[in-house]
């Protein structure tokens, strides 16, 4: 009976599935489903157009990414090898996903192997060689796209179609920081890039996407993954609209700051400035600086973003005593210019500079030795966590614990033991 059982699952789960490929996705995925002006009209939002179209209706902006569905280790020795991602460290296949700047998502196509010879930018380019869902014809001349660093060896190709790509700046060999030039631009890219990443990670709500699939169902992976993405077109709500007056006021004030310099780092540089002495560091509250009280929402403004107020509480727990006392050490440089010691959250060894200047009562400047400190642009985690706390978080009445819990307090450390 059980065996029967089995058999019937397997047969209604096929019967469905194929169903849903034949009736259901196709008019709700991929390129033929949904034209470019619907795209254009309907799923653009306005800040993307304001910052990579000039306010052109003709230009259709659209967002690509590579997603990763785990499976198992295969027995198949070359498949094996084919499937497994130095990247993650496991065997996987990659989905290609395609979404608007709303985050509506316009195709997902694969999946590809995952090895080196298909990184995102072979994916893209044996997409418009093989004119998957007739791709070529879709996109025009004068379009743009929008993708991580991992598509850079595609940008002949799309140069080739007339297709304008965007992507985050790559630091300059022998540089440890970007200039304020790439950090703005950068974040420009990433302004708008950040719906893939949810698009995904909606996509992996359903459970049976984000576990670690069997290899029997190897061959169907690309089906499961665009009836979900279907279904989230059906019935989800937009990742993200804006208002449009709003956007065009963002886009206004991003473009402009885009094309400056940061003055307080050429400021810093010309004062020697970094070459504070050991004794001039202070705690933080012997500091005697003059900060604004301010909103999350006005931080948020003045950041372009809500990802590094996030990270402030995570940096705040970090520098914060056992018995609540901001423990940072900072120097104050003619009573306006803050300077501030950051550990890095990713290296042990290594802390930053950040530098804030205040002027009447509001944020003036901002500079950090981190590799995207130099941004004008909205600011870095380091100096956004600074004003976090210092014009928002220690104003609070109400001092809840801030922070994920350490989990360390719970497991043995031999790094402590005295021997």
């Amino acid at each position: 009976m059980l065996i029967i059982g089995i058999l019937l699952i397997r047969r209604a789960l096929k019967s469905s599935r194929k169903s849903l490929m034949k009736s259901f996705v196709p008019k709700n995925m991929g390129f033929k489903h949904v034209s470019r002006e619907e795209i254009k009209t309907t799923h653009t939002r306005p800040l993307a157009q304001e910052l990579f179209a000039a306010s052109d209706q003709n230009k259709s902006i659209i967002v690509l990414d590579g997603t990763y569905i785990y499976i198992q280790k295969s027995s198949n020795f070359s498949f094996a090898r084919r499937s497994y991602s130095m990247h993650k460290h496991r065997p996987l296949v990659k989905p290609m996903i395609v979404v608007s700047t709303t985050g509506y998502i316009i195709s997902i196509l694969g999946p590809y192997l995952a090895d080196s010879k298909n990184s995102d930018a072979n994916i893209l380019k044996h997409i418009i060689n093989q004119n998957t869902e007739d791709f070529k014809s879709w996109i025009q001349e004068g379009d743009v796209v929008v993708v991580d660093r991992g598509f850079r060896d595609a940008s002949t190709v799309l140069e080739e179609l007339g297709v304008t790509m965007q992507m985050p700046s790559f630091m300059r060999k022998g540089s440890t920081q970007h200039t304020s030039e790439e950090s703005n631009k950068s974040r420009l890219v990433t302004k708008i890039r950040w719906v893939v990443e949810s698009t995904n990670g909606r996509l992996k709500t359903w459970t049976y996407l984000a576990r670690t699939m069997p290899n029997t169902q190897v061959p169907f992976i690309g089906d499961y993954v665009r009836i979900v993405g279907a279904i989230c077109n059906r019935f989800r709500p937009a990742l993200s609209s804006g208002d449009s007056d709003q956007d065009k006021i963002v886009a206004e004030r991003m473009l402009y700051l885009s094309g400056q310099n940061n003055d307080l780092q050429q400021f810093i540089s010309d004062n020697d400035i970094e070459k504070i002495t050991k004794a001039s560091w202070k705690p933080m509250d012997e500091l005697d600086i003059n900060c604004p009280i301010m909103t999350e929402d006005e931080l948020r403004c003045l950041i372009f973003g809500v990802y590094t107020v996030k990270l402030a509480a995570s940096y705040t727990q970090e520098h914060m005593s056992s018995d609540g006392i901001y423990s940072i050490h900072g120097y104050v440089h003619n009573r306006s210019l803050l300077c501030l010691k950051f550990q890095s959250r990713h290296v042990s060894r290594k802390q930053y500079r950040s530098y804030i200047r205040f002027k009447e009562g509001s944020v003036d400047a901002w500079f950090c030795s981190c590799p995207v400190g130099a941004r004008v642009v909205g600011t870095c985690a380091h100096v956004t966590s600074a004003l976090w706390y210092l014009c928002f978080r220690r104003h609070q009445t109400d001092q809840p614990s801030d922070g994920p819990r350490n989990w360390a307090a719970d497991i043995s450390d031999a790094a402590n033991v005295s021997y």
